[in-house]
C-alpha cells in the first residue's frame, strides 16, 4: 500500500487550506483534533458517513492542515500544528478558536 500524500511545508497553499476548512464537517473534525490530538479516523463515525468522511480526511490531508499515519488496518489523523504554525502563525487557533465559537452549546442550540 502507497503511503497517503501530504505535501511538504514549502508546498502549503493558504488558499487551499481556507478552502479545506471552509466546510462545517472539516471545520469539526479539525476543532476536535486541536483539543483531543490524534485520533483513529473511526472516531469521527457520527459525523457523515464513512464515504463523506474519507472525502473530508483527503481534502484536509492534500491541503496540508492533518497529517494521516497508517497502523496495520488503522488511520490515524492529526494535526499538522508545527507546519502550519510555522508556514502561517496564528492562523490554525484563530480558525479553531472561531469554530468553537461556532459550535452550538447543546441539544436544540
Amino acid at each position: 500500500m502507497r503511503p497517503p500524500f501530504h505535501p511538504d511545508r514549502d508546498q502549503l497553499d493558504l488558499v487551499t487550506i481556507l478552502a479545506a476548512l471552509s466546510d462545517p464537517t472539516r471545520l469539526g473534525i479539525v476543532a476536535t483534533l486541536a483539543e483531543v490530538g490524534e485520533v483513529s479516523c473511526s472516531s469521527f463515525g457520527d459525523a457523515a458517513t464513512k464515504t463523506a468522511l474519507s472525502y473530508h480526511y483527503a481534502k484536509l490531508r492534500e491541503a496540508g492542515v492533518t497529517r494521516t499515519r497508517i497502523e496495520g488496518t488503522q488511520r490515524f489523523i492529526s494535526l499538522r500544528r508545527d507546519d502550519l504554525d510555522e508556514k502561517f502563525p496564528g492562523l490554525l487557533d484563530s480558525v479553531v478558536t472561531n469554530a468553537r465559537r461556532a459550535k452550538p452549546s447543546g441539544p436544540g442550540s
